[in-house]
């Protein structure tokens, strides 16, 4: 894997840049953030949690229904995006920027063969 940014799509959106390390970044994407309509709560990972591809991690609701959000890869959890806490609306605003919802420091590298690419995905949701 280069040094160069790539977008791979689970069931959670996960950007990741090689620096030393895989660091990933989970979230939803915007075609999921529009299906779940208003965000009122968001239930974050804890910071040094250790996941296994297709863990839950947290939990998204909304006025419509409440959904899992589940790890596309394994690794530790660095960090959570404390600004969700207070404004989970973030999510629908800016899903796939502002409104992310951890990252991850990936263990398995090999598993983000198994993701679609961002190309990929648009072309799925599109289906």
């Amino acid at each position: 894997m280069s040094g160069l940014s790539s977008t791979q799509m689970g069931r959670s959106l996960c950007n990741f840049t090689k620096l030393g390390t895989v660091l990933g970044t989970i979230g939803i994407t915007e075609y999921a953030s529009k299906a779940l309509g208003d965000v009122v709560y968001v239930e974050l990972p804890e910071l040094g949690l250790d996941v296994t591809k297709g863990d839950t991690i947290g939990a998204v609701e909304s006025v419509k229904s409440a959904s899992d959000i589940l790890t596309p890869v394994s690794g530790t959890i660095k960090d959570h995006n404390k600004v969700l806490e207070e404004k989970p609306g973030t999510i629908n605003k800016s899903p796939e920027g502002d409104g992310w919802l951890a990252k991850i420091e990936i263990s398995d590298a090999s598993e983000l063969d198994s993701l679609m690419s961002k190309e990929d995905y648009d072309t799925f949701e599109k289906e």
